[in-house]
């Protein structure tokens, strides 16, 4: 169930192999920490600048990415912030570039191996046009996963080659500028080392490739000892080619007491060029969407999938007045939604989905429905359901509104295995009308509803159409920043039973839910305080009633400490308790795998049957992980009888746990977490929402590039069982409705890898950018077993347009502006500037990176744009920036201050400039 697009976490700490840029002896120079560095650094050097621009002071508490959160959202608005947004997405560039060493371990450009110099390019350049044309489409989960592997690529460039041995001190620009050549690339036939018999001599350079400043890199064989003679080898014990003439190796992944300097060196400029790429990405994204890329956004994603059939009149109405309440009373929270999303659905239509920052145009979007056809009674739910978990961020909470059962209940499975990969919640609101009730009984596909909501965390409201805006109620407290679960249970049939939670001080506005019929209940706090479900006002809270749900708003000052609620009832139930807390955890269920780099790889689908489970869990805390102590972590039953499970943990440093459990629950099973959290000295517990089961079925998978539009892309994939072997159906589903083809069935032998393939073909028309999400699924005959695997791949137009848009200096009048700044204030200045992308694709935008001034340009659409920059004699320096509408990024950049050396032009603007009239006259 592992796929290119699951999260690989590199376990330096466990490794007993060589890891890329590990350090003997403590330190932490790895890919991760390398990309950590850069990452963290641009976000905070982004965040800074968008505060200053709001008149906000950027000013975080500590070095954690949950402080850097709170200090990039805090002051524009009130209320509690969540990490786990921003940890999600670290997590999944880190494990992105992680994964390079498992899934492309034997290709040479990935790694800038055996002198793959200009291939390794072109896997960064590809990367990054998919990277800027993802956040164009706001695909910005693609984008972190290719970030993560191309980060990995280019890195490897200086640990592999002989960059630092030719005494270079900065970044290899060209390999992130296509328009500049690659030059003195050593040939096949040209030696570069020489030979070391031990293996670890300082540095094996040939010195004549070092005074020719050539450049090489070594040569790594996995499966074969050969390279070209007298070539350089990589190195290391992996590595067959190291014993052939010349032997040895350049690689700087470890530092050892014989290359201590150049691995320093490597480890520098590797992060020196990390941050510089991502500097490109967030200039051709813009401040941001780069931080909506970095997951730096408020917690709460809106997403309704309304069902627009005649009878929802009623029901989009209420859906109407809860978004327009929600956008009213939230604006200016932490609250706020960060981004709304609407899916109507119908029959047969569903779409399209809607998605926007803009609360004034989901207000016009959602205005704009209206209730019409649908003659027969079943919709098109799921497939509306479908297309909202594709587009939704991950963790999102998704509102479907019905009235009707799904006519499209195949997609069951599909839905099942988008909830389980996104840990996206869904609740459904359901208010058929007696008359269809019966129908929608008979037909069984309400329990549909209700396997879907339990899956997910969510919940199945049966509620009258006349009732339905208090229900939406629920809406108001899960479309909150911070949200948390603290518990949730379900029993079917229900049963006597109480519920043991734990509250602790860092949660506010807790709610407990419980839906069913025919039920009795008593909630009970530390003190032995009771309240039961005839108190509608009550000592511990206040009870709402509507439709099968009841909802308890506990009071503000509710005890921290051990609660009971002790429900009652034959008929099934759920209960689930939340809260608003920045004490959360994020986890993934992982396996390991061996190689020259070994890991741990996320599983895309369900863990293997007959074997531990291992999951990668980090907590998240108000200071970071520091200021927590973790306690128990275990998998623990919803439905029926509870068992938890036993299990082991291992820090892993910076808030990860590696979590070994060696009897899985049978049935369905949901992440528990206790601990402590050393700020407040509070005991706390929590819950995963998103359903989990084993599986003996096991399907490989890989996309290793990016699709062009009209051209069939093939994917090769593997399944194994360990259980009963014979025909399983195969089936495969992707979100954009592209043509696919694929075997209907396979044979399966026990214990034995079965290949086939899946071939896709975009239309030629597909944007570039546009996101896909593949989910293929296997599933014995006897209907007993079955796995998934769920791929994201990007469709990317052939980029020809390589140049960055070019400017130049038309004038300057600053001669107003007086020597001494301090008298500054009434004067100012002004700039004017050309700007031209060539014979490219066009300026696509014009932008201020440094200037606090106003600027104004002549239109985009002209071949030639007049740029005129006015501003305060105080803001001495302005550099603009332009992109072309593939990403591409030109900049200048111009100072007045004043010298006693040549004029205010400054020498790397002049410099620059030469280049840009070069360039110019070479395109025109």
């Amino acid at each position: 169930m592992t796929s290119v697009l699951g999260i690989a976490l590199l376990t330096f700490a466990l490794s007993g192999s060589a890891v890329a840029f590990v350090s003997i002896g403590g330190g932490a120079s790895t890919h991760v920490s390398i990309t950590a560095t850069a990452l963290l650094q641009k976000v905070t050097e982004t965040c800074r600048v968008v505060a200053e621009a709001a008149g906000h002071e950027f000013k975080p508490t500590g070095s954690s990415p949950e402080e850097l959160v709170q200090a990039c959202l805090g002051p524009r608005a009130t209320g509690e912030v969540s990490g786990a947004k921003f940890h999600s997405a670290l997590q999944d560039i880190y494990t992105q570039n992680g994964l390079v060493d498992r899934d492309f371990v034997s290709s040479a450009p990935h790694h800038f191996n055996s002198e793959n110099f200009v291939q390794g390019r072109t896997l960064i350049m590809e990367g990054m046009a998919a990277i800027k044309a993802n956040i164009g489409k706001e695909n910005f989960k693609a984008a972190r996963e290719t970030l993560g592997r191309i980060l990995h690529t280019l890195q490897d460039f200086y640990s592999h080659s002989n960059w630092v041995e030719l005494g270079n001190t900065k970044p290899y620009i060209n390999l992130i500028r296509p328009d500049l050549s690659l030059d003195n690339l050593a040939d096949i036939d040209t030696p570069t080392c020489s030979d070391c018999a031990s293996g670890t001599c300082p540095n094996t350079i040939l010195p004549n490739i070092l005074s020719e400043k050539k450049l090489t890199s070594g040569y790594m064989g996995i499966f074969s000892s050969y390279k070209p003679q007298g070539k350089c080898s990589h190195g290391g014990k992996a590595d067959l080619t190291s014993t052939t003439h010349p032997r040895g190796g350049i690689s700087k992944d470890e530092r050892r007491s014989d290359n201590v300097a150049l691995h320093n060196a490597a480890v520098t400029i590797a992060t020196a060029a990390s941050l510089e790429l991502l500097e490109d990405i967030r200039l051709a994204a813009g401040n941001d969407d780069y931080l909506r890329m970095m997951g730096i956004a408020r917690s709460a994603v809106v997403c309704f999938v309304i069902d627009t059939t005649g009878s929802m009149s009623e029901d989009i109405d209420a859906a109407r007045e809860v978004v327009y309440e929600i956008i009213d009373s939230k604006k200016g929270t932490q609250d706020e939604p960060s981004e709304y999303i609407l899916v109507p659905f119908n029959d047969p239509d569903f779409g399209p989905m809607i998605r926007t920052t803009d609360p004034d145009k989901m207000k016009s979007e959602i205005a704009k429905l209206r209730a019409k056809g649908g003659g027969d009674i079943p919709e098109m739910c799921l497939s509306g359901l479908l297309l909202a978990l594709t587009g939704a961020p991950s963790s999102s909470y998704i509102y479907v509104f019905t009235d009707a059962p799904a006519k499209d209940i195949n997609l069951k499975a599909t839905v099942i295995a988008l909830i389980r990969s996104t840990k996206s919640t869904v609740s459904f609101f359901l208010t058929a009308p007696f008359r269809r009730r019966r129908r929608f009984t008979r037909a069984a596909n309400l329990d549909v509803y209700k396997e879907l909501a339990l899956a997910s965390g969510g919940q199945a409201i049966h509620v009258s159409k006349k009732d339905l805006p208090q229900a939406t109620d629920v809406i108001l407290d899960t479309s909150t920043s911070a949200l948390v679960t603290v518990i949730q249970r379900a029993r079917n049939p229900g049963k006597q039973e109480t519920f043991p939670f734990m509250l602790d001080e860092s949660l506010k506005n807790i709610t407990i839910y419980i839906t069913g019929t025919q039920i009795a209940f008593t909630l009970t706090n530390p003190a032995g305080v009771t309240q039961s479900q005839g108190d509608t006002i009550g000592k511990l809270g206040t009870l709402q009633t509507v439709g099968n749900l009841w909802r308890i708003r506990l009071n503000a000052d509710s005890l921290e400490g051990n609660w009971q609620l002790n429900v009652n009832s034959n008929l099934q139930y759920t209960l689930k308790v939340t809260g608003q807390s920045t004490i959360t955890f994020i986890y993934n269920f992982v396996e390991s795998f061996e190689g020259p780099h070994p890991g741990y790889a996320v599983l895309s689908g369900r863990p293997q049957a007959g074997q531990p489970a291992t999951l990668m869990l980090s907590v998240l805390g108000r200071k970071g992980p520091s200021s927590m102590t973790i306690g128990d972590v275990a998998l623990v039953t919803v439905s029926g009888p509870e068992t938890a499970s036993n299990s082991t943990t291992l820090d892993m440093g910076n808030g990860d746990i590696l979590v070994t459990v060696d009897a899985i629950p049978e049935g369905e099973f949901v992440v528990t977490l206790e601990g402590t959290d050393k700020v407040s000295n509070s005991k706390f517990q929590r819950q995963s929402t998103t359903q989990m089961s084993i599986s003996k079925v096991k399907i490989m998978a890989v996309v290793d590039s990016s699709v062009r539009p009209g051209e069939s892309f093939g994917i090769p994939i593997s399944v194994l069982t360990q259980g009963s072997g014979g025909k399983y159906s195969f089936n495969a589903r992707n979100d954009r409705g592209f043509t696919m083809s694929h075997p209907d069935s396979i044979i399966l032998t026990t214990g034995v890898y079965t290949n086939t393939s899946l071939t896709i073909k975009p239309p030629a028309d597909t944007p570039s950018g546009t996101d896909v999400t593949l989910t293929v699924e296997a599933l014995s005959d006897s209907g007993v077993d079955s796995n998934y695997v769920v791929m994201r791949f990007s469709v990317l137009t052939k980029i020809t347009d390589f140049f960055q848009p070019v400017c130049k200096l038309m004038s300057v009048l600053a001669d107003a502006c007086p020597q001494d700044v301090s008298q500054c204030k009434p004067f100012q200045w002004e700039l004017a500037a050309n700007l031209t992308d060539g014979n490219g694709t066009g300026i696509e935008s014009v932008a201020l990176r440094q200037g606090s001034g106003n600027i104004t340009t002549t239109s985009l659409s002209d071949p030639f744009i007049l740029a005129n920059y006015t501003a305060s004699c105080c803001s001495q320096i302005v550099e603009i920036v332009a992109v072309d509408k593939v990403g591409n990024v030109g900049k200048c950049y111009h100072s007045i201050v004043r010298s006693a050396g040549p004029p205010a032009l400054t020498m790397s603007l002049t410099m620059w400039l030469g280049l840009l009239i070069s360039a110019l006259v070479t395109r025109f």
